[in-house]
């Protein structure tokens, strides 16, 4: 039923309507400032950036982005071999709490897998510390914290080794 689709010039205003609940605002970012983000991230220091509509069936529910190349990972993480980061992650509020941000993550880590030519060795995310519901999400897929590294980053890294 969930399915992940590349944002394209069609589709781009679908993941701009979708909103977080009043009290998640204080976690992330809106998708516009984050899609904003991604663009400089590619012209400026050339980082690989991959938005994806999170979708049940033809309706929009939720916002993905990937990214290769991004220069706070090697920074706060060293050289760590090939990797992606999952630089955004949300289900619209009206959605939450059906497992479909659960059905979504398998979907974006098989995805993730599936780029054999790149010999991805890990995944990246990070998350305010205090979010537990996110936190829970992601140590369930086998996401391991670095709180060592929270200080620096100001929020929770954590990485999987797929």
């Amino acid at each position: 039923m969930i399915h992940l689709e590349k944002l394209t010039w069609d589709n781009y205003d679908d993941v701009l309507k979708l909103k977080v609940s009043k009290e998640q605002k204080k976690y992330m970012i809106q998708n516009s400032e984050c899609l904003i983000q991604g663009f400089f991230a590619m012209t400026e220091i050339k980082a690989q950036v991959f938005p994806f509509g999170i979708y049940l069936k033809k309706k929009p529910i939720g916002f993905m982005m990937f990214a290769r190349n991004v220069p706070w990972i090697k920074k706060y993480f060293g050289s760590i071999g090939k990797y992606y980061y999952i630089w955004k992650f949300m289900i619209d509020e009206k959605y939450q709490g059906n497992g479909y941000g659960k059905e979504a993550m398998i979907e974006a880590l098989n995805m993730i897998r599936s780029f054999k030519s790149d010999n991805i060795e890990y995944c990246f995310i990070s998350y305010e510390a205090e979010n537990t519901v996110a936190r829970n999400l992601y140590l369930s897929f086998g996401f391991v914290e670095k709180p060592e590294l929270y200080e620096n980053l100001g929020e929770m890294p954590a990485v999987l080794k797929l």
